[in-house]
């Protein structure tokens, strides 16, 4: 079923028991109401009766009489009844009345008592006492018009009641149609929007007060702004990994093609070889490279898997980097590192971990011209953080926005050799570690990058995996 038929039916479904319940409190009301008042008169009457059955009086007699003939509303097949008391339980009785003896008993007790028999006919009993003589009046008659009064009032409640539902499905679908036409208008714009025009925007509501449907609009334009974003990276991804991959490729397939022409000397064969395997080691880094951001997944979450402490991985990579870089001056300080080994400690994909802050590091090697790198490391129980600083040349701050992006290189690391994929992968693992990566730099003067992993994040990134 749609929205705006369920709407409908929910609106007219309540308005339905809302109306009906109000048709039961008013049905309700009006019945005690007019059974009140019978009562009342029937009172009045009986009242009246005790009092003409009382005086000694004749014209104080007819008086009464004529005040109950003419002075109080006909009431319908009335009678009246004077019955004496001899006792407490105890009293002349009538034929005329078929009354159940909880009503005697009542009167007697309470002083008064009253019932309702077939064909809304009423029964009040009421004891007087007068020089020393008690009397029990029974006075009785039809309340026909209050039952006419009921039949007109159900009446007026069943039309009534069945107009206001017609109304309010009307009323139902207005509600519906100023509820579903914002979101059948936001539906239709979301649906001409594909990857070829991925700048259009929703347009916002023209009201200026934020309501429901102006956060949905504005997280659509935000939804579509990072998609927009996305779909850029990835076409500048496509456009630079072709490019950088056709290079080496283009050089080989030429290399070879000279090699084919002519019968050449072995000198020139080595030379050509030589050549080949410097283009396909080139291509196989950057393969691997590529390969190594795509286990990282878009959005930077991977299976941790093991429990490592972290001053030992820095003096691996400290090694590793021994190996690719014999004279390197890489510097490692571990003063700071607590005794509780717990704080040292951190789960992680160890492989992945060495690989990026590796890449920090060697950047730091490249990028300072073998110039001293400094890399310190603390921990406590808030946070794990590893500093790492190089007095190379430096990043200009027009770079640093676009330094996560892939095979983005800046003006003055253009002349060093890379592919720009390093940092982007480090940027990748460091967050799916729920770490965060932190870089400062002054061109000329050298970087500062702040890894830091806390502990709060840690965690998080622990459950999600």
């Amino acid at each position: 079923m749609q929205i705006r038929k369920k709407i409908i039916v929910t609106y007219i479904t309540l308005s339905g028991i809302s109306t009906l319940l109000l048709c039961v409190v008013v049905f309700f009301l009006f019945k005690q109401n007019n059974q009140y008042y019978f009562l009342k008169r029937l009172q009045d009457r009986a009242k009246i009766v005790a009092s003409i059955h009382y005086q000694n009086d004749p014209e104080k007699a007819r008086y009464y009489r004529r005040l109950k003939e003419q002075g109080l509303e006909e009431l319908i097949d009335e009678h009246d009844f004077v019955l004496k008391v001899n006792g407490a339980n105890s009293f002349e009785y009538t034929t005329e009345l078929h009354l159940q003896h909880e009503f005697y008993e009542e009167a007697m007790t309470t002083g008064k008592s009253w019932v309702m028999m077939d064909e809304h006919r009423y029964y009040y009993g009421q004891v007087f006492e007068e020089n020393g003589l008690k009397y029990l009046v029974i006075v009785t008659a039809k309340d026909r018009r209050g039952n006419t009064s009921t039949i007109y009032i159900t009446r007026i409640m069943l039309f009534g009641g069945i107009a206001f539902i017609i109304l309010a499905y009307f009323f139902g679908r207005f509600l519906a149609r100023r509820v579903i036409n914002p979101v059948s208008r936001i539906t239709k714009e979301v649906k001409r929007i594909s990857a070829s025009n991925l700048h259009n925007r929703l347009p916002l509501p023209g009201t200026d007060d934020s309501d429901e449907i102006t956060d949905l609009t504005k997280t659509f334009n935000d939804m579509l702004d990072r998609l927009e974003t996305s779909f850029e990276i990835q076409a500048n991804f496509i456009n630079n990994a072709s490019h950088e991959l056709k290079t080496p490729i283009t050089t080989i397939l030429a290399e070879t093609e000279i090699a084919l022409l002519k019968e050449r000397d072995p000198e020139e064969y080595a030379v050509t070889l030589e050549n080949i395997n410097k283009q396909a080691s080139r291509l196989s880094n950057l393969t691997e490279s590529l390969l190594k951001l795509t286990q990282t997944g878009y959005d930077g979450t991977k299976q941790v898997q093991d429990i490592t402490r972290i001053d030992e991985l820095l003096l691996d990579v400290k090694c590793d980097l021994d190996r690719l870089y014999p004279d390197n001056r890489i510097s490692i300080k571990l003063n700071d590192v607590p005794e509780d080994e717990a704080l040292l400690m951190l789960p992680c994909n160890r492989p992945l971990l060495e690989l990026a802050i590796g890449n920090i590091i060697s950047n730091g090697v490249k990028y300072s011209d073998n110039e001293e790198v400094f890399v310190s490391f603390s921990a406590n129980a808030k946070d794990i953080r590893i500093v790492i600083t190089d007095i190379g040349i430096g990043i200009p701050p027009e770079d640093i926005p676009y330094l996560y992006e892939p095979f983005f290189r800046g003006k003055k690391a253009s002349r060093y050799t890379g592919y720009g994929l390093g940092l982007p992968l480090a940027m990748k693992i460091i967050r799916m570690h729920g770490g965060e990566l932190v870089i400062q730099s002054e061109p000329d003067k050298g970087t500062v990058v702040n890894i830091i992993f806390h502990r709060a994040g840690i965690k998080k990134s622990n459950v999600k995996s």
